[in-house]
């Protein structure tokens, strides 16, 4: 049984400065994307008002991040999300996106998995066996059966 942890509380003052409760201490952005990437739970809480930006600080990181010499997203993703916001469909495109990073994070451990275990098998049944994890995950995704084709015959 996983135990819950108590995320971690940052508390951000007017003076826009970030502030660990666990470690007494102030932190940067960069320290709190590190949080993220250690897969630590935190909340960042506004120390005036007492509201949850926790959200608005993770953009701001991605913004940081989009603003230097590597972005994530090209112009074109950009405007495209952006576009969801008006098209009334975001909730659909939000689950969308999440999947999709789901699948990518599962592949991720799955082609690191193989490639550690490389030496004792066959490259080109691992790259079969990949194929086929990869068209049955994503016909999970679109709704379709492992009977069915596209078109949703069987």
């Amino acid at each position: 049984m996983s135990e819950e942890v108590e995320p971690r509380i940052i508390k951000k003052y007017p003076n826009r400065r970030l502030y660990d409760t666990k470690r007494s201490k102030y932190i940067t952005l960069q320290q709190i994307r590190d949080l993220v990437l250690e897969e630590v739970p935190f909340i960042v809480i506004d120390q005036k008002t007492e509201e949850d930006i926790t959200r608005s600080i993770l953009l701001q990181i991605i913004f940081e991040q989009e603003s230097e010499t590597n972005p994530l997203f090209s112009n074109d993703n950009l405007e495209r999300f952006i576009r969801f916001y008006n098209a009334g469909t975001h909730l659909g495109f939000s689950d969308f996106i999440g999947q999709g990073m789901n699948f990518f994070q599962q592949q991720q451990r799955e082609f690191s998995k193989a490639m550690e275990g490389m030496t004792s098998t066959n490259p080109m049944s691992f790259w079969t066996d990949m194929t086929q994890k990869n068209i049955d995950t994503w016909r999970q995704m679109m709704g379709l059966g492992p009977d069915k084709d596209d078109s949703g015959k069987q």
